[in-house]
């Protein structure tokens, strides 16, 4: 496949909650043009075994791969968990980009060396999540409280971010976490940016008198990470450079509801012109 600095950047996820990355690359690369996927008829993929999650994104990168992307960003903790090593085998050439919950920046700026993790179950299960807080319980000698958020992909999905029953979810899976004193907490899903004023206020209301908690979102380093690997490749798109005014498009597919999918443009990310469109994917 050939392709150049003015080639789009594909980035996907299980539902919407990798628009929480696609805003940070956005913002740091406006001139590029991105291709977002939201693998919803599949959501949330953290309930789902990993040779599921394996088969969905091998489909789904050697769709964008057809499309001419230059980069690949597995928007998802699980996606990544999964199948970033089998991702990288198939196609060594490109680059591609995956997440992982940001334990070393929350042992680095915990205070008193107690961090929360808010993640799937799947990403909690993983041997890539085991061995980096083994390695780091070991060098920081942090101590991990982990706790598996399961059916809060679900409700920020349905995008009622005040129902009682998502504050009702937040506030038991808190509670642990405030027992035991973290000072930092890690968003380890991208879905949970988009309810980040919630878990802020509710873990407040669990350890009143405390200062607020620090909140780790790792979407801002893949942003920036992305830009080193396309400048140190000379893939940057140059379109700022011949036209400052002149920034890159958003287009959107889902496998799910086009409807959902143009609604959360428009209210997560104020993209009222954004074209989301169908992708019938097989499987």
């Amino acid at each position: 496949m050939i392709f150049d600095s003015g080639s789009p950047i594909g980035i996907f996820d299980s539902g919407i909650g990798g628009l929480s990355v696609l805003r940070h690359i956005h913002a740091l690369l406006p001139e590029e043009n991105l291709l977002y996927i939201s693998d919803a008829a599949y959501v949330p993929y953290g309930e789902k075994s990993e040779q599921e999650i394996t088969a969905r994104c091998m489909l789904i990168a050697q769709y964008l791969f057809a499309r001419g992307v230059k980069a690949l960003v597995v928007a998802c903790n699980t996606a990544t968990a999964a199948s970033i090593q089998k991702l990288r085998a198939a196609y060594p050439e490109h680059i591609i980009i995956g997440l992982e919950p940001g334990l070393k920046p929350a042992a680095a700026c915990s205070n008193n060396h107690v961090v929360g993790v808010l993640a799937t179950q799947r990403t909690l299960q993983s041997e890539k999540y085991q061995r980096l807080r083994d390695q780091l319980i070991q060098e920081n000698q942090t101590r991990f409280v982990a706790q598996a958020c399961i059916g809060l992909v679900n409700l920020i999905e349905q995008t009622d971010m005040d129902a009682d029953e998502l504050q009702q979810l937040l506030c038991s899976y808190l509670q642990v976490i405030a027992d035991a004193g973290a000072d930092t907490l890690v968003l380890g899903c991208t879905h949970y940016p988009f309810v980040r004023e919630n878990i802020e206020n509710v873990y407040a209301s669990l350890r009143p008198g405390l200062a607020a908690a620090t909140i780790i979102d790792t979407g801002i380093a893949v942003a920036q990470h992305l830009q080193r690997l396309l400048i140190q490749k000379q893939l940057q798109s140059q379109r700022t450079a011949e036209d400052p005014a002149q920034s890159g498009s958003i287009a959107a597919y889902t496998t799910g509801d086009v409807t959902h999918l143009r609604s959360m443009l428009d209210k997560l990310l104020q993209l009222n012109n954004c074209p989301a469109s169908a992708l019938p994917l097989p499987g």
